[in-house]
C-alpha cells in the first residue's frame, strides 16, 4: 500500500509539474514589472532634467514670444464708475512678415532649440473718435492716448524697435501705461495724429525659444512667415490658411485671419478681453525625442519579458531541460538593463545609433547565456534570431506613430499565432511518457 501511495504521489507531480512551473514563470514576469516602474520614474527624471535646462537657456536668450499688437490704448474717464479707464482701438489692417533663423545651443547633455527673428509689421488704423464707444469727448484723455505693442519676453529684443507713422520715424520706448493687456510690451505716446488715418510700418529683431506666435488684432490680419527650420508644428488658435510649403530647405507658411472669426471687436472700453488666446503661430520641434522614444520602449517591456520567458519555457520542456527560476530573473534583468543602456547612451549619441548599441549588447548577452544553459549552438543561434527580430519589430513600431496601433496588433497576432502552433505540439501532462511507463511495466 505504501508503494502505490509513493507511485501516486510522483504521478501526480510529472503530470502537473509544467503547470506549476507555467505558474511561476507568470508569478516571475509580474515580479519583474517592479524594475519597469523605476525605469519610468528614470526616464521622467532625465526628462524633468533636460526641461530644467531648457527653461535655464530660454531665461536668458528669450522665452516664447507672442507678438500682439500694435493697438490705440486712451485713458478716459467714466462717469460711471467715477474712475480713470482704458480704450482701445485696434488697427484696420495688420501684414506681418519676415524670418525666422534657428540656432541649437548645447548645454551639458542636451540641445536646446532657439530662433532669431527679424519682423516687419505693417497696417493703418482709421481715425479715432470718442463717439464709436459712446464716450464724451471732454471725458477722453486725448494727450495720454498711446500706440502700444506687447512682447512675449522683452528680454529677446535684439536691437531698437522703430516704428515709422505716416512716414515719421521715431522709436518706441519700453514699458506700456496699461499692463493689463501683456506684460511686457512697447509703446509711443501719440497726439495729432489720431484725427487722421494712420498708416504704419513697425521694424522688429527678438529672439525667443521653441514657438513664436502671433495675436490678430487688425480687423484683416495676415501673416507670412518662412524659415530654414524643417520640422515646424503650426499650432495655435488658427492654422495657415494655405497649406505651408516644407521642404529640406525649410518651410514658408501664410495666415489669413478676419475680425469675424475672434472673440473680440475692433474697438471696447469696458472690462478687459485675453486677446492672447487668438493667437497663433509655429513651434519649432526636434522630430526625434529621445527621451519620449525611450518612454514608449519602456511600455513594451512587458512584451519582452513574457515573450522571452515563454519561448525560454517552451525550450526548456522541447529540450527536456531544466531552467531554474534564478536563470529566468537573470535573463528578465538584462532585459530591463538594455533600457537604462538606451536611456544613457541616446543623451550622447542619439536615440537610432543608443538603440543599435544597446539591443546588440543585450541579445548577444542573452544568446551566450542560452548557449550556456542548452549547450547547443543551433537553440542558442535560433533564440538570437528570435531576440533580435522582437527587437526589430519594437523599433519599427514605435517608429510609427500614426500606424503603431494596426501594425502592433497583427504582429502580436502573429506572435501568438506561433505561440500556439508550438504549444500544440507539446506534450503537457506526459501523457505519452505515463502511457509508456505503463506498457513497460
Amino acid at each position: 500500500m505504501q508503494t502505490e501511495t509513493a507511485v501516486t504521489e510522483i504521478s501526480f507531480w510529472e503530470r502537473n509539474r509544467m503547470l506549476i512551473k507555467g505558474f511561476l514563470i507568470g508569478f516571475l514576469i509580474l515580479i519583474m514589472m517592479i524594475p519597469t516602474v523605476f525605469l519610468f520614474q528614470l526616464v521622467n527624471e532625465r526628462q524633468a532634467r533636460q526641461q530644467e535646462v531648457i527653461n535655464e537657456v530660454s531665461s536668458k536668450w528669450g522665452a516664447s514670444q507672442t507678438i500682439t499688437g500694435p493697438m490705440i490704448a486712451i485713458p478716459y474717464y467714466s462717469k460711471t464708475d467715477k474712475a480713470k479707464k482704458t480704450a482701445y482701438y485696434l488697427p484696420e489692417s495688420l501684414d506681418v512678415s519676415g524670418n525666422m533663423s534657428p540656432e541649437v545651443r548645447h548645454r551639458s547633455l542636451y540641445d536646446v532649440k532657439l530662433y532669431r527673428s527679424d519682423l516687419t509689421l505693417s497696417g493703418k488704423f482709421n481715425p479715432v473718435t470718442a463717439e464709436e464707444l459712446q464716450i464724451l469727448p471732454e471725458d477722453m484723455y486725448w494727450n495720454e492716448a498711446h500706440l502700444i505693442m506687447g512682447v512675449g519676453d522683452a528680454k529677446g529684443l535684439e536691437e531698437e524697435v522703430s516704428i515709422s507713422l505716416n512716414g515719421k520715424e521715431q522709436m518706441m520706448e519700453a514699458g506700456t501705461p496699461d499692463n493689463s493687456l501683456f506684460a511686457e510690451g512697447l509703446n509711443i505716446p501719440l497726439h495729432d495724429e489720431l484725427k487722421n488715418k494712420m498708416d504704419y510700418t513697425i521694424h522688429i529683431k527678438i529672439k525667443g525659444s521653441s514657438d513664436l506666435r502671433f495675436v490678430p488684432l487688425g480687423k484683416t490680419t495676415q501673416v507670412a512667415l518662412n524659415s530654414t527650420w524643417k520640422d515646424p508644428a503650426f499650432d495655435g488658435q488658427y492654422l495657415p490658411s494655405k497649406t505651408p510649403e516644407i521642404t529640406s530647405k525649410g518651410f514658408t507658411a501664410y495666415w489669413k485671419v478676419l475680425q469675424v472669426s475672434r472673440s473680440y471687436p475692433q474697438t471696447w472700453k469696458e472690462g478687459t478681453y485675453d486677446v492672447s488666446k487668438s493667437a497663433f503661430g509655429v513651434k519649432l520641434i526636434q522630430p526625434t525625442d529621445g527621451y519620449a522614444m525611450t518612454e514608449r520602449c519602456v511600455k513594451y517591456a512587458i512584451l519582452f519579458i513574457a515573450l522571452t520567458f515563454t519561448v525560454f519555457f517552451f525550450m526548456e520542456i522541447m529540450q527536456k531541460r531544466q531552467v531554474h527560476p534564478l536563470q529566468y530573473i537573470l535573463v528578465g534583468f538584462a532585459l530591463c538593463i538594455f533600457y537604462t543602456l538606451l536611456l544613457s547612451i541616446s543623451e550622447y549619441a542619439g536615440f537610432n545609433p543608443a538603440y543599435l548599441i544597446a539591443s546588440s549588447a543585450t541579445v548577444t548577452l542573452i544568446g551566450s547565456y542560452v548557449w550556456s544553459i542548452f549547450k547547443k549552438l543551433k537553440i542558442a543561434l535560433g533564440f538570437t534570431i528570435a531576440l533580435s527580430a522582437l527587437y526589430g519589430y519594437i523599433f519599427i513600431l514605435i517608429q510609427l506613430q500614426d500606424y503603431a496601433l494596426i501594425f502592433g496588433s497583427i504582429g502580436l497576432f502573429v506572435i501568438l499565432a506561433v505561440i500556439m502552433f508550438y504549444s500544440g505540439k507539446i506534450d503537457w501532462y506526459g501523457s505519452a511518457r505515463h502511457n509508456k511507463e505503463i506498457a513497460s511495466a
